[in-house]
């Protein structure tokens, strides 16, 4: 499967650059995944295929476990989804506007709490590793 962490912002940090290049490392044999960093929203936007099924991660969206997110989101992609760009989508410091989320398939959200996005890339990656364990029945997840 190929997918794109689609962000506004770039990792400045050293910490949450180490911790991004361990979970691309980890997910290699699951999936090719590209990071495109955008400098606004709409340069986020734009880079987005009209293709592509988009799933934007957003305080207003719906909190998932990480069982559902793997069965409704990779799971589905992987079976029904036909080939199509699968994006993630992070918004900057502000969030999300009004465009990208009508655009979106689907808004998650890691709950009410306020995170920073940098640290939203850093879980969103994680979510995306843990997942593939699920899907994979491989030991990693702990119900």
């Amino acid at each position: 499967m190929k997918l794109t962490l689609a962000v506004v912002g770039r990792l400045k940090e050293p910490y949450l650059v180490a911790a991004e290049d361990e979970y691309r490392k980890r997910l290699r044999p699951y999936c090719t995944l590209t990071v495109h960093e955008a400098r606004d929203e709409a340069a986020l936007l734009a880079a987005v295929p009209a293709s592509a099924h988009l799933y934007a991660f957003d305080e207003r969206g719906e909190t998932l476990t990480s069982a559902s997110f793997a069965d409704r989101i990779l799971g589905h992609e992987q079976q029904h989804g036909g080939g199509a760009p699968v994006v993630f989508a992070i918004g900057g410091p502000d969030g999300h506007g009004d465009a990208l989320r009508s655009r979106a398939r689907s808004l998650i959200a890691f709950g009410r709490l306020t995170i920073a996005h940098r640290l939203v890339r850093i879980l969103v990656l994680e979510q995306l590793y843990r997942g593939f364990k699920i899907l994979r029945g491989e030991p990693y997840h702990r119900d």
